[in-house]
């Protein structure tokens, strides 16, 4: 695993589930992520799923992360569609990478929705 960006904040509240520090709900695990339930869930099914190697977000995953983590996330990621019978009815994957987009937590992460019927993606910004 390589060394941690230096923006990475290792007291953010993933960092601290992943060491057991905050108690979680866990979906699965696996050898280099963790996946569990959104604590203020957005629809009936809310997962997140992290790496557990101290990255801040997408491009820092995809850059640094070793080829065996970035395969391992998204094979856990995959898992847990089929596992909460969310590929028959579709879902929603979504990221936020940095301040405009929204993210709260500095820790790369993906929020799994589904459950339900989703609207768009983005309301359309509202003219004059």
């Amino acid at each position: 695993m390589p060394t941690a960006n230096p923006a990475y904040d290792s007291n953010n509240v993933f960092a601290k589930i992943l060491r057991g520090e905050i108690p979680a709900e866990r979906v699965c695990d696996s050898k280099h992520s963790f996946a569990f339930y959104d604590i203020s869930p957005a629809t009936p099914i809310h997962v997140l799923v992290v790496p557990r190697g101290a990255y801040t977000d997408l491009h820092d995953f995809t850059s640094r992360a070793s080829d065996e983590e970035i395969l391992d996330f998204w094979k856990l990621v995959d898992k847990i569609t089929a596992e909460q019978s969310l590929i028959p009815s579709g879902f929603r994957l979504i990221s936020n990478s940095g301040p405009d987009s929204g993210q709260e937590v500095p820790h790369f992460h993906v929020h799994l929705l589904g459950g339900q019927k989703l609207g768009p993606i983005l309301c359309p910004p509202k003219k004059g």
